[in-house]
């Protein structure tokens, strides 16, 4: 896997997980007591994007590691994959 392809799998990796990672730090005002007049009480109490970026890029590491072992042992094949006609 070049440098190239690699940094797009990790972008899409990256944005997956992201939408993966969000429910779990989110915290509503509802759930925190105080909801602050003229927002839903479903708006975010906390919003804190550096754990949410810290946990989303941890992750996305680990899947990438796995897809890059995955093409670098070759347990998925992506020439065979073109070969056959899957890439069109």
């Amino acid at each position: 896997m070049g440098l190239t392809l690699s940094v797009a799998v990790y972008f899409i990796i990256w944005w997956t997980v992201l939408f993966a990672v969000l429910p779990f730090f989110a915290r509503s005002q509802a759930d925190a007591g105080h909801v602050v007049p003229g927002t839903p009480e479903s708006a975010p109490a906390a919003f804190q994007p550096v754990r949410i970026i810290l946990a989303t890029t941890l992750a996305s590491v680990v899947v990438f590691a796995c897809v890059w072992a995955a093409f670098h042992w070759r347990w998925i094949d992506i020439d065979a994959m073109l070969a056959r006609g899957m890439g069109s």
